[in-house]
């Protein structure tokens, strides 16, 4: 191997490391705020890229009746709850039910946008509501489980999800038209335009997670569930609408790394699950609980990833899974045994 292979190799790790951390900042957004270890977190990755495709062939993306589909359920679940006494907010029950599963109808059957732009946004629009409707139906009823529950749950709805993308997109892959056409070459190292796009819209994505939990009051509040839910919700904090929040910007940040890497590599209806494995890795280096070190697990897994698919390509996964067992003994030799309950 010799430095140009090296800093080429160096360049696809940082790419895949970006999108990596995305998957990582989200999975720790979610346990740190609900206890959820989410699973089917890949699932918003490959439903992201494969609705973008189907938008650029011109057609109905069928994640459009997945989306109202949920709304309706959700939304029959919470007039059960009502009529039972429970208190509903309807504030955001409408918003995430009604409002934006119709802006989104509105979008994709009306206006039929042709811009990437507006491909884009309605890509977004179409997923992120998803995060919050599947919070509502399979997880707040068990909010007060343990984690090993929580998981079940999780490995199932995975299951669901993907059946349902082989359902609604089939079991060819699709790319998508690239956000950047541009060729540069930096120091002899050619660089897609692409490439810098992921990392740039990385970078811009952890900035303004980081300055929303810090400078925002919302941001506050969700850091408050995350530290102590209990005090948080005794303090007036709802709980419940930290969890569709939190929820709604893990799908935003699946649907916008599936936008991502859709142009640089064909994406299939579960190619986000092997994602969203490496980025719990990542996220783990974390300890489900560091937001930036899980960002820099997430450039280890990337570069380890690069390096071993050139020394050892049919091992590289392996390699990449095996980076958690010295991970989780160094936390068990270091970390303070509690009981769940705790």
């Amino acid at each position: 191997m010799d430095l140009q292979i090296a800093l080429l190799l160096g360049q696809d790790g940082i790419v895949n490391g970006a999108v990596y951390g995305l998957m990582a900042l989200a999975l720790v957004l979610v346990f740190s705020v609900t206890r959820v270890i989410f699973i089917p977190q890949g699932e918003f990755v490959a439903f992201g890229a494969l609705s973008m495709a189907m938008l650029q062939a011109g057609r109905v993306p069928a994640t459009l009746w997945l989306l109202l589909v949920l709304a309706v359920a959700v939304l029959l679940v919470e007039i059960w709850r009502w009529k039972r006494g429970a208190v509903v907010d309807w504030a955001s029950a409408l918003a995430w039910c009604v409002v934006l599963p119709a802006a989104a109808a509105a979008l994709v059957l009306l206006l039929k946008p042709t811009s990437m732009t507006g491909q884009t946004l309605t890509t977004l629009l179409l997923i992120m509501p998803l995060g919050p409707l599947l919070y509502r139906l399979a997880y707040r009823p068990l909010a007060d489980a343990n984690v090993l529950m929580l998981l079940i749950v999780s490995v199932a709805l995975h299951g669901v999800l993907v059946g349902l993308g082989l359902l609604f997109f089939g079991a060819e892959g699709s790319r998508t038209a690239a956000f950047s056409e541009a060729r540069l070459d930096i120091g002899g190292i050619p660089v897609g335009g692409q490439s810098l796009v992921v990392v740039g819209v990385t970078l811009l994505l952890v900035i303004a997670m980081f300055l929303f939990f810090g400078r925002s009051m919302v941001g506050k509040a969700l850091r408050a569930t995350a530290i102590n839910r209990v005090g948080a919700r005794l303090s007036g904090i709802p709980t419940e609408l930290s969890g569709d929040l939190s929820f709604a910007l893990a799908a935003l940040i699946g649907a916008v790394s599936g936008l991502l890497i859709a142009p640089i590599t064909t994406v299939y209806y579960d190619t986000g699950f092997l994602i969203g494995l490496k980025g719990f890795v990542a996220a783990i280096v974390g300890g489900l609980a560091s937001y930036p070190l899980a960002l820099a697990g997430a450039l280890l897994v990337g570069q380890l990833e690069a390096f071993a698919s050139f020394w050892a390509s049919p091992f590289k996964e392996v390699l990449v899974f095996t980076l958690i067992i010295p991970v989780l003994w160094w936390r068990s030799l270091h970390s303070r045994h509690v009981e769940d309950e705790e």
